[in-house]
């Protein structure tokens, strides 16, 4: 079956008579009969020696990777982090698992399997929560408030192997078996298993067959026999050597220069590695520039054509939606930052009609995600007449940045230093930084990342290639709700509208490219108001005679001349003179423009995950679209 980007065929499944799943496709089990969890910790677990690994990680910043061709239904991951619980150290080690799946389970059927195993529930029902649509791609899912990460890719297992990044120290090889599967055991396929592993990665499978153990000599892996689980009579495990005699040195401090939301997610992420994190801002407290705004909408205009730039836009939107919803910033009670109401993108003019249509024609979406909706179905979302059809988001919502911001420094490996002016960086004899403010040499670093949204240009030292960030001036108008009839949704069109907060509307914003006006301007406040009357009339019968009792603000979006933003190291100029360690030590995250809430939580994880060397969850080709270095 062919379907429309970006979707992906999800697994046929019959179930046998003891209520496990069978595969049509391939005509054969998941797990086994006789006792799939049982089998999983003899064939995997412990044919790799987990236990004891995971207890000898060291009490650092340590990380330990997995990797799994076929995800199935998740059970040797929910009984890796199982054991991962049981005999990790209850430190700062992360467990990354990384798995390949052509053909997802569904979500209900998900459950369904995972149901057999009620020691598993817990982790079972976490995994449920998070479990992703059925869309291509590389997804990052983040449990244990960081200690454990999962990267599923949904689609071939040779396109992910190819498109990610990363070494596995074990290996779980589990397709299907290799006379139903072939392709998972394909010498192509098992080249790759050799190319992301690194010295002294083990390997087990539960098949013993004679192509496979050959093929898995041919790339390196010495391959051994041993008895199989249950009825098989053998199994294949081995390792390609020695360890390394020495780990690759452990990055422990990293210095921010920003705190508003690209620093402060990044900084919590990092923290939930065990790295300490030293951030500065030149206010007082984070959140005072473009994050400062009370309310801000999580939104992507997903594009007609499912290229890198819309793949990159959805994988950050499920992944914002994935960590606001998560515990991964504490219990629901303690998140007053993120309200999960939905979000209508209106089609408000003939242009915006068609084009959704030609989206809606050409893609195919999963309705968790998006889907088109009449004037009548608007209407009935918002709680308000609307008169548009439009796209229904309805895992989004709004999210008050200032609050995000400040959840995410209370880290106790977060340092904050406010009302610190940086003026520049210098490098330091032997390596790292040397970091001015208000002219004077005041802090050493080892590695910089640099957040500072407008100002991340000018902090760039001349030995490196400049990169321009240029401002957008938006003003936003926040109208007393009592006034109002506000919708129970966000709703957007050319602007946007948010629900109320409990004491006020806020609305906006004006996008003025060439007006670096800082006050707020009357002007800007008729935009606004005559704007959104304009296509949202039932706010209000006369919008534009409220104008005297609003409470706007501006600030100043940072974006780059392609208005994709930036994540990763910066260049030196190859004319550079200065003396210091080739180890990438400056690195800048922004850029962000209107889209910080859908890019920054998968771009900061993407940046903790390159600058702690462990696994990186986005694929090769969206990872070039964000890197500095596509502008020289």
């Amino acid at each position: 079956m062919s379907l429309r980007p970006p979707a992906i065929e999800t697994a046929e499944l019959d179930w046998n008579d003891h209520g496990g799943p069978v595969s049509r496709r391939h005509g054969d089990v998941y797990f086994s009969v006789e006792d799939g969890l049982a089998e999983t910790r003899y064939v995997f677990l412990a044919a790799n020696r987990l236990a004891e690994r995971f207890a000898t990680l060291g009490s650092g910043p340590n990380h330990l990777t997995i990797a799994e061709t076929g995800f199935g239904t998740g059970l040797n991951f929910l009984a890796a982090w199982d054991c991962w619980r049981q005999h990790a150290p209850q430190t700062h080690s992360v467990l990354h698992y990384i798995s390949f799946e052509r053909y997802p389970l569904t979500r209900e059927d998900l459950r369904r399997a995972l149901s057999a195993w009620p020691t598993l529930e817990e982790f079972a029902d976490a995994l449920v929560a998070q479990y992703p649509p059925p869309v291509r791609g590389a997804h990052r899912l983040v449990f244990d408030e960081g200690r454990v990460r999962l990267t599923l890719f949904q689609g071939d297992a040779l396109e992910g192997l190819e498109k990610l990044n990363f070494f596995a120290d074990a290996w779980f090889l589990d397709g299907f078996a290799p006379a139903c599967n072939p392709d998972l055991w394909a010498d192509g396929l098992l080249s790759e298993v050799a190319r992301h592993s690194r010295a002294g990665t083990t390997f087990s499978t539960f098949t013993a067959a004679g192509h496979v153990r050959r093929a898995l000599a041919g790339v390196g892996f010495q391959v051994e026999k041993v008895p199989g689980f249950g009825r098989k009579r053998e199994m294949l495990r081995g390792t390609n050597g020695a360890p390394a005699p020495q780990k690759p040195e452990t990055l422990t401090h990293v210095t921010l220069i920003g705190a508003g939301m690209a620093g402060s997610l990044l900084a919590a992420n990092l923290a939930s590695r065990g790295i300490r994190v030293t951030v500065i801002d030149h206010s007082p407290a984070p959140a005072t520039g473009a994050s400062g705004n009370a309310q801000g909408a999580l939104y992507v205009k997903l594009g007609v054509d499912c290229n890198a730039q819309t793949r990159l836009a959805m994988h950050g939107l499920l992944h914002s939606q994935r960590t606001f919803d998560s515990p991964y910033f504490g219990a629901p009670e303690i998140r007053p930052f993120w309200h999960r109401c939905g979000l209508l993108q209106l089609a408000s003019t003939a242009a915006e009609q068609q084009r959704q249509q030609s989206f809606i024609a050409r893609n195919d979406y999963p309705s968790s995600l998006v889907e088109a909706v009449s004037a009548a179905e608007a209407s009935e979302k918002a709680k308000l007449d609307i008169g548009y059809p439009g796209l229904w988001f309805p895992a989004n919502g709004w999210v008050s940045p200032p609050i995000l911001c400040h959840y995410c420094l209370e880290h106790p490996l977060i340092d904050f230093i406010g009302e610190a002016n940086v003026d520049g960086l210098s490098f330091r004899e032997g390596g790292g930084w040397q970091i001015t403010m208000q002219g004077k040499v005041t802090r050493d670093a080892d590695v910089v990342v640099l957040c500072a949204g407008i100002a991340l240009s000018a902090l760039i030292p001349e030995t490196y290639k400049p990169i321009r960030v240029k401002p957008i001036r938006g003003q936003i108008t926040a109208l007393p709700a009592q006034q109002l009839t506000g919708p129970q949704c966000v709703v957007c069109a050319d602007g946007y509208v948010n629900p109320s907060d409990g004491e006020r509307i806020l609305i906006g914003a004006t996008f003025d490219l060439h007006d670096s006006t800082p006050s707020v301007l009357d002007s800007s406040r008729q935009e606004n108001l005559k704007r959104i009357s304009a296509w949202l009339p039932g706010l209000h019968p006369d919008l534009v005679s409220l104008s005297g009792d609003t409470a706007d603000r501006v600030s100043f979006r940072a974006t780059t001349t392609d208005y994709q933003p930036l994540a990763g190291p910066l260049s030196r100029n190859p004319s550079s003179t200065e003396q210091h360690t080739t180890e990438q030590s400056l690195f800048c995250f922004g850029g962000l423009g209107s889209k910080g809430l859908a890019l920054a939580p998968l771009l900061a994880e993407w940046l903790a995950d390159r600058l702690s060397r462990q696994p990186e969850c986005l694929e090769s080709d969206l990872i070039k679209r964000i890197l500095p270095s596509r502008f020289h």
